[in-house]
C-alpha cells in the first residue's frame, strides 16, 4: 500500500471523485445545451427578421462551435478524473479511446472555427477595400 491509500479511505475518495465527475460532466452537457439553444434562437430570430441569413449563419456556426469545444473539454476532464483513482487497464483503454475521439473532434472544430473566422474577416475587409479604391 502507498502512503495515499493509508491516509484517505478508498471509499470516500471514490465517492468524492464520482460526485465531482458528475458535476463536471453535467457542466459540459449544460454548456453544449446552452450553446445549442442560443444558436437556435439566434438562427430563428435572424430568419424571422429576413436579414441576410448567409452572413449571420457563419457567425452563428462559429459561436456554436465555441460552445461545443468548451463542452467537449469539460467532458474530457470528467473522463480523466474518473480514471484518476486506481484505474484498470480496461478503464485506461476506454479513456484513451474517448480522449482520442474528443481530441480529434476538438482539433477539427477549432480548425474550422479559425478558417471561418478568417473568411469572415476577409469578407469584412473586402467591401472596405472596394470602397477605398472606388
Amino acid at each position: 500500500m502507498n502512503a495515499w491509500s493509508e491516509r484517505v479511505p478508498d471509499f470516500g475518495v471514490r465517492e468524492l471523485i464520482g460526485w465531482l465527475v458528475h458535476v463536471i460532466e453535467a457542466a459540459g452537457a449544460l454548456i453544449i445545451f446552452v450553446g445549442a439553444v442560443w444558436a437556435f434562437v439566434r438562427f430563428a430570430t435572424t430568419g424571422l427578421r429576413r436579414r441576410s441569413l448567409i452572413a449571420e449563419f457563419n457567425e452563428i456556426r462559429l459561436s456554436l462551435g465555441r460552445f461545443l469545444v468548451l463542452g467537449l473539454e469539460f467532458q474530457l476532464a470528467g473522463d480523466v478524473l474518473r480514471t484518476a483513482v486506481a484505474p484498470s487497464f480496461t478503464e485506461i483503454g476506454q479513456l484513451a479511446a474517448i480522449a482520442a475521439i474528443r481530441t480529434l473532434l476538438n482539433f477539427f472544430l477549432t480548425r474550422e472555427i479559425a478558417q471561418e473566422r478568417a473568411e469572415i474577416e476577409a469578407d469584412q475587409k473586402a467591401p472596405r477595400q472596394r470602397t477605398m479604391t472606388s
